[in-house]
């Protein structure tokens, strides 16, 4: 479970990205968050796993007070909490099973470290999540030789292969053609349904988080403005959200 208490972050130049979060995530949920550019999306998500520190309030995660995480204690917490970026993160020039396979590093020592030895155990579950994610004809090409959403899957896998409880993704999809966009958001959804993963996502188009999500939350000027069923979403609360008429919004 994530818990949001009365949590503030305040940036060093004095712009406040959240403000009096009140917020629970149960397990399992897949919760879509929307709003407008600067209300506090990737704020919001980044202090789940300590990029961003808050301010004040508290914020714990399984449990824990992530505040007071340092060392190889935050290290550890990390482990549990995947991470997908919209720009994918990847090393380019070096193979796709390589990319998952760096998600290990943590665990390696010494000169293993140093070199890349990785075990054939190691391999062999790297190989299993690009499977998942139906790239593992991918496996030993060269990653800068990949679409966008061939990168993006390879990032899930590299995600996979850690075993997250939760999976933490800021606008995974903002890059890719429509087709793309829904087949990653499938296997966001089959990775939620099938290992009861809580995933957050921050996204830009607001009919995915409806079409995917279990649950949306609505950010607006570090606030959270909504809190509901995709259901219950309508054209009052979207203006609400963002400001302006649903109709006038434009999805880039």
């Amino acid at each position: 479970m994530i818990e949001f208490i009365n949590v503030d972050k305040e940036y060093e130049n004095g712009f406040k990205a959240l403000k009096n979060v009140n917020l629970t995530i149960e397990d399992g949920e897949f919760v879509a968050i929307i709003g407008g550019s600067g209300a506090g999306k990737s704020t919001l998500i980044r202090t789940i796993n300590k990029m961003h520190d808050i301010t004040s309030g508290k914020l714990t995660v399984n449990g824990k007070d992530v505040s007071s995480l340092k060392g190889q204690e935050l290290r550890d917490f990390r482990r549990d909490i995947g991470m997908v970026f919209q720009g994918f993160n990847l090393v380019e020039r070096t193979t796709v099973q390589k990319n998952v396979l760096s998600a290990f590093i943590p665990e390696l020592s010494g000169f293993k470290k140093v070199f890349g030895l990785y075990s054939d155990d190691m391999k062999k579950k790297a190989l299993e999540a690009l499977d998942s994610v139906d790239i593992l004809d991918k496996a030993y090409q060269r990653t800068d030789a990949l679409s966008g959403g061939q990168k993006q899957r390879v990032a899930l896998a590299r995600t996979i292969v850690q075993k997250p409880t939760i999976i933490l993704a800021d606008e995974p999809i903002a890059s890719l053609d429509p087709v793309t966009s829904r087949q990653v958001m499938n296997y966001f959804t089959n990775l939620n349904q099938k290992y009861n993963i809580t995933i957050l996502i921050n996204i830009h188009d607001v009919d995915m988080a409806l079409k995917y999500a279990t649950r949306v939350l609505g950010v607006r000027k570090g606030e959270i403005v909504f809190s509901g069923h995709p259901s219950e979403v309508n054209d009052e609360v979207i203006t609400n959200i963002y400001g302006q008429d649903p109709k006038s919004i434009v999805v880039e």
